[in-house]
């Protein structure tokens, strides 16, 4: 046994790096960041994200292709569905105002590695996201010209027909990319001057179309006679809730903001929900005046809006919507030059990326390095790629990012706090995160059996750990008082957290295998009905069973920041509507994340995992310390403890009184 033991403990060691959690400061609003962004500022961050060329293109295709005019459901159930992710970021983004957004959540709850591929995923998303709207952009752009620039290009540079790469090198969106990111890292607020611009101008232009297009409203167009309001019935109306999801994606822009706003716990919160109501808003009417302007099937997918004006005899509208788009595009592009470089900073300050990207501009406060070198990246990727193939994997990398989150958001509500050596409560629920994280092992085994006094001082210092008086409220993470008598001899002896994050984890597994079962069974699994309806049941019931579990744990309550309602259900819907859309994506989209996946691993691996700074915090000798403990005899014991690299304590205990003293290692035996 004792060799096996000692064979595992090489794999024990490196699962424990891989899920070691990141240790937050005592003061969360100290930064090297320039703290200036106001509520006013994130919401149209928020806006500029959500809004861009979605507006003026996902419109008319959805409801031509998908659902006709009840694409304003689709938006509706679009939208309840963001707000559910939208929830768990802003609870993340006030209660942790750190850049890094859903790296920077998943690393204080989940675990390292995790957090890693988050971000790297995040980074690709990011990129490829961006290089799509700049050469949508050049491509908006340049059909105002008809094209002139395509048909030189092609001409006069180059062409040539290679699968993945374009037609031609776009170096009109490659020029804007590199022209943008010149521009941002000149610091925060003239990105955020330059935001207000563009959004400004588009939300004035979205105004100018919902006015005059309710002016040319016809109902007749959502009449049977026209096919009527929902000619693709239910399955269409969900299938357009599918694709309009994605209509959201960008709010997360505001969590990447937090460590740069000025009050990120009122801020962040507050500038999603208004950001989100507004996107959602725009979406809704837009779509009902487009499909009331002219009949649904009739609707031009490229050029939905300018379209329907030139057709109604107002050709002149449709250069105003062509500035409007190409602003609303500008003000996506301005959000993923943004974010990016902050995800990538707060990885590499992390030592999980490269050192050169945590480097801040001491005059402009924000990271030059990663905005240059990767918005000079994403310009290739727009100069030389034929993006479309690529634009799918966005959703994934989205998709994965928000199901971390809203799991996070469960692990971390039901994680009992920590206290560390300053006394300040502490984020992070790893004891072994950092060297002064929380009390010494002896102490809090002291604090969980309640026998033992613990004090830090024998003598001026005596702090008393007392056995907890009321057993009606727990701590976060134990089984509530009322359930103790029906279910403690099963869960009584868990740790603090530990049932929620296999229930957690459960929930995951269950979701993941009931939206396969509903996506592939019938289809290309050939279930028979018992076996389809058995295998629902199943996972139905693991599902709601893991659920029920989390709620008969206490919560944290003393938080002062927002808080997601409804915890766990709340976020419990979003894992399962987030992995229900992945499973819509195509095979292709899974293979090349997988490779993506692979490629980050061996960046961590071969990288990250050495220069971790959490990994080299556990290195740090910790100072010899003292504790007296009162037995319940009445006799006192010191222990001195130091903590060694490899986590292996050190501990003498010297026995003062009537009684024998336990040893350390009869300490670490009452766990």
């Amino acid at each position: 046994m004792e060799t096996c033991a000692r064979g595992c403990a090489p794999a024990v060691r490196l699962c424990q790096k891989l899920n070691r959690l990141k240790t937050l400061e005592d003061d969360m609003m100290a930064t090297s960041l320039k703290r200036c962004l106001s509520t006013l500022d994130l919401t149209l961050l928020g806006v500029g994200g959500m809004v861009g060329s979605g507006l003026y293109v996902l419109t008319g295709t959805v409801a031509k292709d998908t659902v006709g005019p009840a694409i304003i459901i689709s938006f509706i159930i679009a939208g309840f569905a963001s707000l559910l992710a939208a929830f768990c970021y802003a609870e993340f983004g006030a209660r942790i105002p750190k850049t890094g957004s859903a790296y920077m959540f998943t690393y204080v709850s989940v675990g390292e590695v995790w957090a890693f591929l988050i971000g790297w995923n995040v980074i690709l998303e990011n990129m490829i996201g961006g290089a799509a709207v700049a050469r949508a952009w050049s491509g908006s752009l340049d059909s105002i010209f008809n094209h002139a620039i395509q048909n030189f290009t092609e001409t006069h540079v180059m062409h040539w027909d290679v699968h993945f790469l374009a037609h031609y090198p776009d170096i009109l969106a490659a020029g804007i990319l590199v022209f943008a990111s010149f521009f941002i890292s000149f610091g925060v607020q003239v990105s955020s001057y330059l935001n207000h611009i563009f959004s400004t101008i588009s939300m004035c232009v979205i105004i100018f179309i919902l006015v005059f297009g309710f002016i040319l409203a016809e109902p007749v167009n959502w009449t049977i006679d026209e096919g009527g309001f929902a000619p693709f019935g239910l399955s269409g109306i969900l299938a357009g809730s599918a694709t309009c999801f994605y209509a959201f994606v960008g709010f997360d822009v505001i969590a990447s903001s937090s460590e740069e706003a000025k009050n990120p716990q009122k801020s962040v919160p507050i500038a999603t929900a208004i950001s989100l109501g507004l996107a959602a808003a725009a979406y809704i009417l837009v779509s009902t005046v487009l499909t009331l302007m002219v009949p649904w099937h009739t609707l031009d997918p490229n050029s939905a809006l300018a379209d329907a004006f030139f057709r109604r005899g107002y050709s002149w509208a449709g250069v105003i919507v062509a500035i409007g788009s190409i602003c609303a595009m500008n003000t996506v592009l301005l959000c993923n030059l943004f974010s990016l470089p902050r995800i990538v900073y707060a990885m590499a300050e992390d030592g999980l990326f490269f050192s050169i990207f945590a480097r801040v501009n001491p005059i402009t406060k924000v990271p030059v390095n990663a905005i240059l070198v990767f918005g000079i990246l994403m310009a290739t990727m727009a100069l030389v790629f034929d993006l479309e193939a690529l634009v799918q994997f966005l959703s994934i990398g989205t998709l994965l990012a928000y199901t971390f989150v809203a799991a996070s958001v469960i692990v971390l509500r039901f994680q009992p706090n920590k206290t560390s050596s300053k006394g300040t409560a502490s984020t992070s629920p790893n004891p072994s995160a950092g060297p002064s994280e929380g009390p010494s092992e002896s102490q809090t085994i002291n604090e969980d059996s309640g026998e033992l006094k613990q004090y830090e001082s024998f003598s001026d210092k005596l702090q008393l750990v007392e056995r907890q008086a009321s057993t009606e409220h727990r701590g976060a993470g134990q089984l509530k008082a009322y359930w103790e008598p029906y279910l403690g001899k099963l869960l009584g002896q868990c740790e603090p957290g530990e049932v929620v994050g296999h229930c957690v984890l459960t929930i995951i597994v269950s979701s993941v295998s009931l939206c396969v079962v509903l996506e592939f069974g019938t289809k290309q699994l050939h279930l028979p009905v018992w076996s389809f309806v058995t295998l629902l049941v199943i996972f139905s019931l693991a599902y709601v069973l893991s659920l029920t579990l989390i709620w008969l744990h206490e919560p944290q309550t003393s938080s002062k920041t927002f808080q997601v309602p409804l915890v766990p259900l709340t976020p419990a819907a979003s894992i399962l509507i987030n992995i229900f859309l992945m499973m819509k994506l195509n095979y292709l989209t899974w293979i090349r994340f997988t490779v993506w996946i692979a490629i980050g691993l061996f960046v961590y691996f071969g990288y990250g995992i050495w220069h971790s700074k959490e990994g080299l915090r556990e290195l740090q000798p910790k100072d010899m310390a003292a504790r007296y403990v009162v037995l319940p005899s009445g006799s006192l014991v010191e222990t001195v403890q130091s903590v060694q690299p490899e986590g292996q304590l050190d501990a003498s205990a010297h026995h003062i009184g009537p009684s024998t003293a336990p040893t350390s290692e009869e300490f670490a035996g009452n766990r």
